[in-house]
This record gives C-alpha cells, sequence and structure tokens, in this order.
C-alpha cells in the first residue's frame, strides 16, 4: 500500500476531536444589549441592534439538532440541514454550521464536510475548529487531478495557517474552565499543524515537515496514529534514521489499521540506521 493510500484511510479514521460548540462559542443572548446609564453630563451611547427575535418552534428544532445522539449521526446530519433550510436568519445558524462539519467530518462525507465548513467560515472567518478540521483533512483526500490537488493543498495552507495564528488570541467562554479551553485550543492546533505538515511532505519540504508533525503529536495525550506515521516518513527523508524508528515504534503501538505499516516503517528505518549514514541533529 502506498503513502497516498495511507492518507485516505487516515482521513476517514480521524477520532472525534472537538464538539463544536467548545470553541465556536456558546449561542447569542437571546436579548439585545441594554442600554447604558446616562446623566445629563454624559453623552448617551448608541445600543447594539438586538438579535433576531427565537420564536418557541426554533428553539425546540434547535434543541433537537443539540441533543441529537451521536450514535445516529445521519439523523443528526438531517436535523441540522432541515434547520438551516427553515430558519435562514437564526443567530444559531454559524453554530449549526460549524457542528454539522463535524458530523459529516464523523460520517465521513469530505465533499460535504468540505462545502459545510466553506459555508461555516464564510459567516464565522475565525471558526477555529473549522479551520482546523478543513485544514487537516483536505490534504488527506486530494483530487487525483494534479491541478485541482494544488489548489487543494493552497486552501489547506490557509486554513491551517490561519487556525494557527488565531487560536491563542481566542477570549476564554465563561461556559468551559480553563482546563476545558486549553485543551479544545490545543486540538484545534494538533489538526492545524497537522494539515500543515502534510502540504509541506506534498512539496518535499520535509524539515518543515518534521517540525510541524511534531507539534502535533507533542498537543495531545492520544497522537492520531497518521501523524505519527507521516512524521516518520519526514524524519526518513532528513535522514534521521534513528528518528523515524522511534515514530514508527510508537505508531506501531497504536491498535489498529495503522499498526502493520508503521510496523514495516520501523522495520525498515533500523535498516537504514544500520546501512546509510544518518543526518546530524
Amino acid at each position: 500500500m502506498t503513502s497516498k493510500s495511507v492518507l485516505r484511510i487516515g482521513a476517514a479514521a480521524l477520532p472525534f476531536l472537538l464538539w463544536a460548540g467548545a470553541v465556536s462559542f456558546a449561542a447569542p443572548s437571546a436579548r439585545g444589549q441594554e442600554k447604558p446609564a446616562s446623566d445629563k453630563n454624559k453623552q448617551e451611547l448608541p445600543v447594539a441592534p438586538a438579535l433576531p427575535p427565537v420564536d418557541a418552534e426554533e428553539e425546540a428544532s434547535y434543541k433537537a439538532y443539540v441533543d441529537a445522539p451521536p450514535s445516529d449521526l445521519a439523523k443528526k446530519a438531517q436535523l441540522g440541514e432541515n434547520f438551516l433550510q427553515k430558519y435562514a436568519q437564526s443567530r444559531y445558524r454559524p453554530i449549526v454550521y460549524s457542528s454539522l462539519t463535524m458530523t459529516y467530518l464523523q460520517i465521513g462525507d469530505v465533499q460535504k464536510m468540505t462545502d459545510t465548513g466553506v459555508k461555516a467560515l464564510g459567516g464565522n472567518p475565525n471558526d477555529v475548529q473549522v479551520l482546523g478540521i478543513l485544514g487537516q483533512t483536505i490534504p488527506r483526500v486530494l483530487s487525483k487531478d494534479p491541478a485541482v490537488a494544488a489548489k487543494q493543498l493552497e486552501q489547506a495552507e490557509q486554513y491551517a495557517r490561519r487556525a494557527i495564528e488565531v487560536t491563542p488570541t481566542l477570549p476564554k467562554p465563561e461556559n468551559l474552565t480553563d482546563e476545558a479551553f486549553a485543551d479544545a485550543k490545543s486540538q484545534v492546533l494538533t489538526m492545524a499543524h497537522s494539515g500543515l505538515g502534510l502540504v509541506f511532505i506534498y512539496r518535499q519540504k520535509y524539515s518543515e515537515a518534521v517540525a510541524e508533525f511534531q507539534q502535533s503529536v507533542r498537543l495531545t495525550a492520544n497522537p492520531d496514529p497518521v501523524n505519527y506515521y507521516l512524521l516518520g516518513l519526514a524524519d526518513e527523508k532528513t535522514l534521521h534514521y534513528d528518528d523515524a524508528a522511534t515514530v514508527f515504534a510508537k505508531c506501531a503501538a497504536i491498535p489498529g489499521q495503522m499498526q502493520s505499516m508503521c510496523q514495516a516503517g520501523l522495520e525498515r528505518a533500523k535498516k537504514l540506521a544500520l546501512t546509510q549514514l544518518s543526518a546530524p541533529r
């Protein structure tokens, strides 16, 4: 099996990474901002416009979507699509688009994931979860058309870099603990660095790829074995065979469909370390 086959397998096997609401933040308040107090000596400040009203039926439809069990992703996706079609002006649309992007990722429908993610970013260009998802997944499922693939890599790089730029600047939502917020940001950055690393592999910038994948696996307690495998390949390309063997060993220790490929990578890296000159660290 080729490394390109691995990338497609990896995209389908991506774990649940982050619930959309965590970094997209909570839904806006149903009330507009209250008018600030003023007196005769102070100029009255303008009041922010009230958000569109939410009726009981819309609230119920949104709650049904949010409460849909994760065991039935197809039903959840349909509830989300129904909500978006029925409530074109809803304040909840950015949240639904964001979480639907994750749902389609879990289902394995990459085209709908991409289309929904682009719409989510149209409403919120700084939705870091969506940026991370698109930045990581798009390079793993590139088109076989070289021209299309080149454009996809450019898009993925933009998404990944934007996620890396914006995530550290996010304010903590009131409904999240410090630990949960830090974990949410780490998961986004894990995806973004992974996607950027794969872009670098395709462009044969292997040293840059090593740095990105090292960041990706360090940021999470449970690294994606695909990232370990790609880090091992990048280590090989930079002639760091011992490092490649170490990474492949970690990958091979994780149960799943990547084990046999990582074990083969481990044996190959060990042999190269014994028979080839390694580059200095």
